[in-house]
């Protein structure tokens, strides 16, 4: 099962959203994320940090206590992903286009559920709500139907 973040950038009640360009999930709005590069990158704050400066030019400098959600996702019922997502609040710069992903301010009160992930609409409302949470989300094998989402609260 690959290892992910995925980071969700927030300021005064409105969140940036990057527009997929290509690869896995083209066409829909998401945080900055991707995979743990490498044996050497073993740390989620690491990829976190590294991943939003590739896609978005932005650097953040501490991922890891602003973790909200660990999240298992299932295709097909065989596990694909495990993935650390953060707020992130503190950042330098501003959110460019890049090869991959444009960005784009959203309200809180406006997020684009129809253009996400599926079960997105299911976990991001309560991480934003303040939740700390360990999800499963179970889609069909293409990831277009949500089939099951189950979740607890993190411990600190």
């Amino acid at each position: 099962m690959d290892i992910g973040t995925l980071c969700f950038l927030i300021r005064d009640e409105r969140i940036v959203l990057a527009m997929k360009k290509q690869g896995f999930g083209k066409g829909k709005w998401n945080g900055y994320g991707g995979k743990i590069k490498d044996q050497d990158e073993g740390d989620i704050n690491l990829t976190a940090i590294r991943e939003t400066k590739e896609e978005s030019d932005l650097e953040i400098r501490h991922a890891r206590r602003n973790l909200r959600a660990i999240i298992t996702f299932y295709f097909g019922g065989e596990p694909g992903f495990k993935v650390y997502v953060f707020l992130v609040y503190d950042w330098f710069g501003e959110p460019r286009e890049t090869s991959e992903m444009k960005p784009k301010w959203f309200d809180l009160d406006q997020i684009p559920y129809n253009q996400m992930w599926v079960a997105d609409k299911e976990w991001l409302p309560l991480i934003l709500a303040g939740q700390r949470i360990k999800a499963e989300v179970f889609f069909d094998q293409f990831g277009k139907k949500l089939e099951k989402f189950d979740y607890q609260e993190m411990k600190s």
